[in-house]
């Protein structure tokens, strides 16, 4: 009942909306100011926030949330970010993601997206779906900005609600909203969009600096919609100024304005591009191969879904998907579903063909730049269907940065969005368009038969794909009731011909598309699940509570001056591949596109890796009993199944089941390696060469470290026992040990300062470590090596050596040191290695 007094509320306002605009409905491209006086504006918002909230109530109603990555991966990265900042740490570094993770150059660990940073330091342990309507929220506020735009374009607000509503909740904003990074960076391009058209009105420094701001806030979220959205706003420009009839002399007169916001754009986006090209150079994919990339083509078949939702059963709640992905495809397609769903509506699509393209006023004036925004996104989404993605991928920089150009599709919905408000507001300026009628007739002709053949060949080649799949009959059935919905909009332009009617008729298309957005695209199979499926951060079932409560006692036991046990999570999928950001957990897994590449190698911790068929065991990580398993501190080991029950591809280590119920089982492997310790025998390996061949060098982990050849020039300091003299001392007492390597050192001084390593604090960026060194010495803890990572003696700076293949180390004199490791990405240091790093790739 709620939610049909909200449906009515809409109504209400839309019709008065109409109201208020008919009168000043006239010809022309811009309408009179009194369309969008305050009862206007008031009522515009309004219908945006009613919808909001019909859309919004569509989750909360039917208990489920935005679902898989938007809580398996980002809700676990805000729990994170929030519980850090709640302790008064901001999170730069994450310790229980992968053995450990550079969230400062992540882009997808929200750290730089001001909107969540704040909604994290308000509500740190936000319920999921509080969450969710964060993130809707953002899409509002998107749509607000719409409503700005077009009020300062003189467009109708019917229109103006149109456009808003269906960059709110259509076509890719709908169906991948669980991409909560990308809907951010979607969100603010009307922002970035409507201050940067006044910006080059006004030309002033204020107005520089707003567009710069809201470029930024769009660019931070440094995925690939963020890059085609700034390539969008740049050909804005070039739009504009071609538009004035001079273009040398409008780019002249707006270059201090243009330059002022790149300086500001460079000043917000310059440190946090540089670490995550800093990361990416380090990470699993420093980029893609032309093949990689295409396999995440949107099939031209596809275009079918602009109008018929179902037609390939994408709305299914029992996920009976037939359409275009890697079993349906001949040739590798990565996408899926949600990927290749575009719907906007039937109405809209009508618009689009008849009144936009067919008669050609999408071809007039501002509305040209998103047929052209359109048309290039468009072929840029079916990547190798056309020649056009294989140039650009070849010409312009960082688009091999990314793995699917499919994600243009954004780019094509807010196309479609300002170019199907346009249009309604030229039909309510202007009336229906006779286009075979108008001037020139063949070039009408030729519309309107380019039109009919389009829409033709995509009907054709969707039914011949649904005939092939054995589909046939319900696809025809979904195609013909969007045809009847279709001719129902038509009956409506046609039988409302007044300009008062006509304004009332454009809200009926309003509430009509809104409220089919609604049924189809607000909490639909394509983005929700009942929230019970993330119980794992909601309180989980007391079998599995109890699970977690012991293995966390467990781990506090375990935990001493230098031992610092690891889990892994295997075969629990979902919430649980993130769950340990959450729980507090050390976890050698997780779930992140993104991985530090060396760790990958050694580990095995690929794509998915929680899942059994897909983790992979390297030479050098053999199974769970291995010396790399021990240098990591993995004593945990968490599955879904008893050890018994293993594929054979699987490792079955020697463990003690200490608790199992239900899908949870928890073992404790053999006695680990400390976390930290210190070595007086230096061994230098070649780290390559070790990742290569898979094989780890024997090497006693109590007293001798493998120094990378990378960081032998950092050795300053020693002496250290010489490989050749190993076997000698391996066989000598402690004693004997202590004046081998002391070299000079009073005999009777070895007594009185034992080796000795603590670590007396333990945070998210920083290590405390308290050394007791009889003789020079490394101090070694087995924490990843990673660029940003500095080290400290008693306050002095010491290079941090690569040690152990994956971890740090640092020298130390003999006698008793505060050693300190800090993360510190935002050093001068660091990020100058990071511009070397980036300019050395370009290059290349």
């Amino acid at each position: 009942m709620p939610l049909l007094n909200h449906r009515f509320s809409w109504e209400l306002a839309a019709s008065a909306l109409a109201q208020s605009g008919s009168a000043e409905a006239g010809a022309g491209q811009g309408i009179g100011s009194g369309a969008w006086a305050r009862k206007s504006l008031k009522l515009a918002v309004l219908s945006l926030v009613v919808f909001y909230a019909l859309a919004l109530a569509s989750w909360l109603a039917t208990g489920t949330v935005v679902p898989w990555d938007s809580k398996n991966h980002f809700y676990a990265m805000f729990r994170f970010l929030g519980d850090s900042l709640q302790n008064g740490e901001i999170p730069l570094w994450n310790p229980y993601h992968f053995g450990g993770h550079p969230a400062a150059a992540d882009p997808q660990s929200l750290l730089f997206t001001p909107t969540m940073m704040v909604f994290a330091l308000i509500a740190p342990r936000a319920s999921m779906q509080v969450f969710d309507a964060v993130i809707l929220a953002h899409l509002l506020a998107g749509g607000f900005c719409i409503l700005g735009l077009f009020r300062r374009w003189r467009w109708h607000p019917s229109g103006a609600v149109l456009a808003a509503i269906l960059f709110m909740l259509g076509g890719a904003a709908s169906s991948r909203l669980q991409h909560t990074g990308i809907i951010i960076s979607y969100s603010f391009f009307p922002a970035a969009l409507w201050s940067l058209d006044v910006m080059l009105e006004r030309r002033s420094a204020c107005s520089a600096l707003v567009f710069g701001l809201c470029a930024s806030l769009m660019v931070l979220g440094r995925d690939q919609v963020a890059f085609l959205l700034s390539l969008t706003l740049i050909a804005y420009l070039v739009f504009a100024a071609a538009q004035s009839g001079s273009a040398l002399a409008f780019l002249r007169q707006r270059a201090g304005v243009v330059a002022r916001a790149a300086l500001i754009i460079i000043a917000v986006m310059g440190v946090p591009i540089l670490l995550t090209m800093q990361f990416i150079a380090e990470s699993n994919r420093p980029g893609f191969p032309f093949g990689v990339a295409a396999a995440g083509s949107l099939a031209p078949v596809n275009l079918i879904t602009l109008f018929v939702p179902n037609f390939f059963g994408s709305l299914d709640r029992l996920y009976d998907y037939w359409g275009p992905d890697n079993q349906t495809m001949p040739l590798a397609d990565y996408t899926d579903r949600a990927i290749d769903y575009l719907f906007i509506g039937t109405m809209p699509s009508l618009l689009v063909a008849w009144h936009g393209l067919a008669a050609g006023r999408l071809f007039a004036g501002r509305a040209r730049f998103f047929v052209g925004l359109f048309l290039l996104a468009l072929l840029y989404a079916l990547g190798r269907y056309t020649p056009f993605f294989a140039f650009v991928f070849d010409w312009i920089p960082g688009v091999s940065l990314y793995r699917r150009p499919a994600d243009a599709t954004f780019a094509v919905n807010a196309a479609l969005a300002f170019g199907c408000g346009y249009l309604l507001h030229s039909y309510v300026n202007e009336g229906l368009h006779r286009s075979l009628g108008s001037r020139p007739r063949p070039l009408a002709l030729f519309r309107a038969a380019a039109v009919c053949a389009a829409l033709a060949a995509v009907a054709a080649a969707a039914l011949a794909f649904s005939f092939r799949e054995g589909r046939l009959f319900s696809s025809a059935a979904g195609l013909g009731a969007c045809a009847l919905l279709a001719g129902a909009g038509a009956g409506l332009f046609t039988i409302f011909r007044g300009g008062q009617r006509r304004a009332l008729a454009a809200s009926l298309f309003v509430l009509v598309s809104g409220a089919e957005l609604l049924w189809r695209n607000a909490a639909s199979p394509l983005n929700a699940e009942p929230a019970s499926r993330y119980s794992v951060y909601a309180g989980l079932p007391q079998p599995e509570a109890a699970g977690i409560a012991l293995l966390r006692k467990e781990i506090a036991a375990g935990t001493n001056d230098n031992v610092r046990p690891r889990v892994e999570i295997l075969g629990l999928k979902g919430p649980w591949q993130n769950a340990s950001m959450v729980l507090k957990l050390e976890n050698t897994l997780g779930y992140n596109p993104l991985r530090i590449e060396d760790y990958e190698r050694a580990v095995g911790t690929g794509q998915d890796a929680e899942e059994l068929a897909y983790r992979r065991y390297p030479g050098t990580f053999r199974g769970y009993n291995s010396r790399l398993a021990s240098l990591l501190g993995l004593e945990y080991l968490i599955l879904d199944r008893p050890l018994d029950a293993l594929p054979a591809g699987v490792p079955r280590p020697k463990a003690e089941l200490i608790y199992t119920a239900g899908s949870m089982h928890i073992y404790r492997l053999g006695k680990i390696a400390p976390r930290a310790y210190l070595a007086s025998i230096l061994r230098p390996v070649d780290g390559e060469d070790v990742l290569d061949e898979q094989a780890i060098p024997g090497f006693d982990p109590s007293r001798e470290v493998l120094i990378d050849e990378a960081s032998m020039p950092n050795v300053r300091h020693g002496p250290y026992a010489a490989p050749a003299n190993l076997a000698a001392i391996q066989t000598a007492s402690l004693g004997r040990v202590e004046g081998l390597l002391a070299r000079g050192a009073e005999p009777r001084d070895a007594p009185r300062l034992q080796p000795h390593v603590a670590i007396v604090r333990y945070t998210n960026n920083s290590v405390e470590l308290e050394v007791d060194a009889p003789k020079p010495a490394i101090a070694v803890l087995h924490d990843l090596f990673y660029p940003g990572w500095v080290a400290f003696v008693d306050g002095r700076a010491e290079p941090v050596l690569r040690a152990n293949i994956l971890f740090r180390g640092v020298e130390v004199p003999a006698g008793h040191h505060l050693v300190s490791f800090c993360y510190r990405p935002f050093s001068l240091s660091n990020l100058v290695a990071a511009a070397q790093s980036a300019l050395h790739r370009s290059k290349e």
